[in-house]
């Protein structure tokens, strides 16, 4: 699959770079890319939720009425969960949420996110850029020029670029990753993919890996 590469302004610059079959051209595993997104979202929960259970309640132990004759359910002490101001039943409790997957499922899923991209016609390729400093106007003017202000992006770049990053930061519907670190999440996650040139070579050699091996 070829897609034509833009220059900053929004101009097609003539020149056409070839998207990997393996990477850009599979048949999207829905199953896979939901497992993997359930994980990463797992992966983000704290898990310190937690209530008191009857034991952790300060309060007197002693039975506030008789076992049987009440006509009401039968109950103990203060503590009850029957009581207001009682203790809960199975309550939730600190707990780890992550789990695991396999790395050819994780390569599978993301590969699987990048082809369902290409099928929609998702995927925006343009010249390396950068900026002198931080200036998040020139950024918007970018994403005016590109036609996908209104969009959620991903930009994709090939290595960390300080003042790119600053200048997005506050712009709530642009995120910036680096090509090695993108996960199937925030590919799914994202409207359009905006992958600078350079990092073209970077995806193919992070999800190929196992294949050259």
């Amino acid at each position: 699959m070829e897609v034509s590469v833009l220059n900053i302004n929004g101009e097609n610059t003539g020149r056409k770079v070839t998207l990997d079959e393996s990477i850009f051209g599979i048949e999207p595993n829905e199953h896979v890319v939901y497992m993997d997104v359930r994980q990463y979202l797992a992966n983000q929960r704290q898990g310190t939720h937690k209530s008191k259970e009857r034991s952790e309640i300060s309060g007197s132990t002693r039975k506030l009425g008789r076992q049987k004759g009440g006509g009401g359910a039968r109950r103990g002490d203060i503590n009850s969960p029957l009581l207001v101001g009682g203790a809960r039943v199975f309550g939730p409790k600190p707990r780890d949420y992550r789990f695991k997957l396999n790395k050819k499922v994780k390569q599978l899923a993301r590969k699987s996110a990048l082809s369902q991209k290409a099928i929609e016609n998702a995927i925006v390729v343009v010249e390396d850029f950068n900026f002198d400093a931080p200036a998040t106007k020139a950024f918007v003017q970018m994403l005016n020029k590109l036609n996908i202000s209104e969009k959620k992006q991903l930009f994709v770049l090939p290595s960390a670029n300080k003042n790119v990053y600053l200048s997005a930061r506050n712009l709530k519907r642009t995120q910036v990753a680096i090509a090695s670190d993108i996960n199937t999440y925030v590919i799914m996650n994202a409207d359009v993919l905006v992958i600078a040139e350079s990092s073209l070579g970077v995806i193919n050699n992070t999800l190929n890996k196992s294949k050259e091996a």
